[in-house]
């Protein structure tokens, strides 16, 4: 039996907020599969409108505002790299998704979840299944993406912590940013509530919760904010492999979230790869 959990729970916001934002968010999912229904219609041959990619940008700026959710963001979106995060939730997703036009990196068992697995492969989601050495396969297209000015966004933890620390990068992933022009953009995300200063893991999507069950967590919160903080690009030297590049990665980001440095001892979400 899994042990009860123990962490600290904010206050929740009234009933009627709670059912406001249940019915925004409602309306919004509805937004998204109407366009993209809209989107799968016109496409011909994989080939995608131009203007998906801010369409795409804008809803996860409404998304955000339909979840009473904050954001804040220190740094810029750097061009010609690949963005590296630490991952605690799925609304990692939702906060970066609204910053530019980036696409993702994900699992190869999202493409089978109801809904979700439609709406994220239409708007041009990467696929990996994991332990399938697949690396090499995507890497191309990874590349071609990050040409073409749309950066990709991984999660090399390979699955969400609750943000106590940072688990291991898998170091497979940044054999993508030695490829010659390219480099790595590591990206912290920490939550915390609107009148406290310190780190807020109760939304953290770790151990035996559902989605369900977390995004209620989420709807219930009584202010929720999120802080991006893109960091100084890393450019692989000479005596660079995909080993030290994740170590560096993850190191800055350990340094921007205040945490220590040293091997990975995190609350990890179990045999649930992200």
């Amino acid at each position: 039996m899994s042990p009860p959990d123990r962490t600290p729970q904010p206050a929740r916001c009234g009933a009627w907020r709670t059912l406001w934002r249940c019915l925004r968010l409602v309306e919004h999912i509805t937004t998204g599969v109407l366009i993209l229904g809209f989107v799968s219609l016109i496409s011909r041959e994989g080939a995608r409108p131009a203007w998906l990619p801010s369409v795409v940008q804008w809803w996860y700026q409404r998304e955000s505002r339909a979840l009473g959710l904050r954001v804040e963001v220190t740094g810029r979106l750097a061009s010609g790299c690949l963005l590296v995060s630490n991952h605690i939730s799925w609304l990692d997703v939702t906060v970066l998704g609204a910053q530019g036009p980036l696409g993702f990196l994900s699992k190869s068992e999202v493409r089978g979840w109801p809904l979700i697995g439609w709406m994220s492969g239409v708007v041009g989601t990467l696929f990996i299944e994991r332990g399938a050495h697949q690396v090499g396969t995507v890497t191309a297209e990874i590349t071609a993406r990050i040409g073409r000015g749309c950066s990709l966004v991984i999660f090399p933890e390979g699955t969400t912590s609750e943000g106590g620390g940072v688990g291991r990068f898998y170091p497979p992933l940044f054999s993508i940013a030695l490829q010659p022009g390219l480099g790595v953009q590591p990206v912290a995300i920490s939550y915390r509530c609107a009148d406290a200063p310190a780190p807020d893991r109760s939304i953290a999507f770790v151990g035996d919760q559902t989605l369900v069950a977390n995004l209620w967590r989420v709807l219930r919160h009584p202010g929720l904010v999120a802080r991006v903080q893109f960091l100084a690009p890393i450019h692989p030297g000479p005596a660079d492999d995909r080993r030290s590049l994740s170590g560096r990665a993850r190191s800055a980001i350990l340094a921007a979230l205040d945490l220590p440095q040293g091997p990975p001892s995190v609350r990890r979400r179990p045999g649930r790869p992200s």
